[in-house]
């Protein structure tokens, strides 16, 4: 049972940073330009105005900052938790970064916004993450 708990810790680590590392790719326009087939904004500043739009209750001269950040987040957050490096540390700022956006998208959407998007559910996966007690087949363990 132990062993499949170690699998499932490192499954989670890795599908929290893929959340993550994805809609960076997408943003960048790694997934394609906009328009194109499960793109959902293909350039940096689609994702700005979007950012914009989560974030309505903001002033606007503070978007460019929020999407900075938080794409920097996601990135250092995700190679943390690939990499299995202050697992805890990572997963707690996962969690807290996601809840952040659920929260916006909610104050900005609606509650059926962040729940459509599974956004709750990347919530509680990284604060799940972290709470567990050893990462196997981590950094952690080596240092």
């Amino acid at each position: 049972m132990k062993k499949y708990q170690d699998l499932a810790i490192l499954f989670l680590r890795l599908a929290t940073a893929a959340n993550f590392l994805s809609p960076v790719a997408d943003r960048l326009g790694w997934w394609g330009k906009p328009g194109d087939p499960g793109v959902a904004w293909g350039t940096w500043s689609n994702f700005v105005d979007y950012t914009a739009q989560v974030n309505s209750f903001l002033p606007v001269s503070m978007v460019p900052f929020l999407a900075t950040t938080a794409t920097v987040l996601e990135v250092v957050l995700a190679i943390m938790l690939i990499a299995g490096f202050k697992t805890r540390l990572a997963a707690s700022g996962a969690a807290a970064l996601t809840l952040m956006f659920a929260i916006a998208m909610t104050i900005s959407f609606g509650i059926k916004s962040p729940l459509d998007y599974a956004v709750f559910v990347d919530f509680t996966s990284a604060f799940l993450l972290a709470t567990v007690g050893h990462y196997r087949w981590s950094m952690d363990t080596v240092l």
